[in-house]
């Protein structure tokens, strides 16, 4: 098995160089019917590549494990059978020709996207008129899609940025509504020591920050290595496969928590559909927010080594991004939402 850099993007590369993959092999039973649909999907959109019928491959990359671990327990529990492993090749011409596939499919998404941003602008990628913000939006949530599973560098990706950034310059960024109201009574979730995986990162921070803003300011929070790890009696779990809270049906574990909790707190919906589609990349939202928002979680992450420091900052970001949602509605003399 080839050992080598987990995030870089290869060019020529020694056999100490090569990415290494991960691989998820399936066998889904004939029915329901909707499940191979739905996993096909969903594979399609982490970007995996299908060596051959039910073996699909990804470069060993933390998050792309994650995908195919999430992916693996959807197939379970519609009743088939998963499993994902490490993986090299002994050739680097085999492995070459894999990376080329990444790069083709990737390349083909791209030029569907300058299609698409050409046929609703001018000719020569001017603006067309009203039509540019969405389009824009569109487009930039597109293009985020695409790069989150760009992970060798496709050819076209610079000229769609181009384009975009031609675009944007055309317009002003437009804010969106908010509101706020009360929470709602929390009970028996007050008092609890909570458990996730070490490593934290955008639905794990925005998570733990529910939870110590709005169920219970002195919970304890834990971090653990789930190989080697388990919660202890009496502990909750989140964002962890078979979690108390974790991603159910659509919804990623922050979406789940809040639900589950009754927390009804409007401003909390803006910020539930930004950390979806930075957690679950499927631009079901399409907020503007999300890519600023994204971009400053990923400066924590790389500022931040340890969990701790990641909460410490985690939390004050979703602060700011909560009393913005929270205050956009103006409030008259009396009190009362105008």
């Amino acid at each position: 098995m080839a050992r080598g850099k987990t995030g870089g993007r290869p060019g020529s590369r020694s056999r100490s160089d090569r990415p290494g993959w991960y691989l998820l092999i399936h066998q889904l039973p004939p029915e329901p019917l909707y499940l191979r649909a739905k996993i096909r999907q969903r594979l399609a959109k982490v970007g995996a590549v299908a060596l051959k019928n039910a073996v699909y491959a990804l470069p060993r990359q933390e998050d792309c494990l994650e995908d195919f671990q999430w992916i693996a327990q959807e197939a379970i529990a519609g009743g088939g059978d998963a499993h994902v492993c490490e993986a090299g090749f002994l050739e680097k011409k085999t492995e070459d020709g894999l990376i080329e596939r990444f790069r083709v499919e990737r390349d083909e998404d791209y030029t569907e996207l300058l299609g698409s941003i050409r046929a609703g602008s001018r000719s020569g990628g001017e603006p067309a008129g009203e039509e540019l913000p969405a389009l824009l939006a569109r487009s930039r949530r597109r293009l985020e899609e695409i790069s989150r599973i760009d992970f060798f560098e496709a050819r076209r990706r610079s000229e769609v940025e181009s384009l975009l950034e031609k675009l944007e310059r055309s317009m002003k960024p437009r804010r969106s509504s908010g509101a706020t109201a009360r929470l709602s009574s929390l009970g028996n979730l007050v008092g609890r020591t909570w458990v996730t995986r070490k490593g934290v990162k955008v639905d794990r921070i925005s998570s733990a920050w529910l939870i110590r803003r709005f169920i219970d300011p002195r919970s304890r929070l834990r971090f653990v290595d789930p190989p080697s790890e388990r919660a202890r009696p009496g502990e909750l779990t989140f964002d962890m496969v078979g979690g108390d809270f974790t991603h159910e049906a659509d919804r990623c574990t922050f979406e789940t928590l809040r639900r589950a909790a009754g927390i009804r707190d409007p401003a909390l919906g803006p910020i539930a559909e930004i950390v979806h589609d930075i957690d679950l990349k499927d631009g079901k939202f399409g907020r503007p927010e999300t890519r600023g928002v994204e971009r400053l979680l990923s400066g924590i992450l790389r500022a931040s080594p340890t969990d701790e420091e990641r909460l410490q900052r985690g939390f004050v970001l979703f602060d700011g991004l909560y009393e913005s949602f929270r205050r956009r509605t103006p409030v008259s003399k009396k009190g009362s939402r105008k």
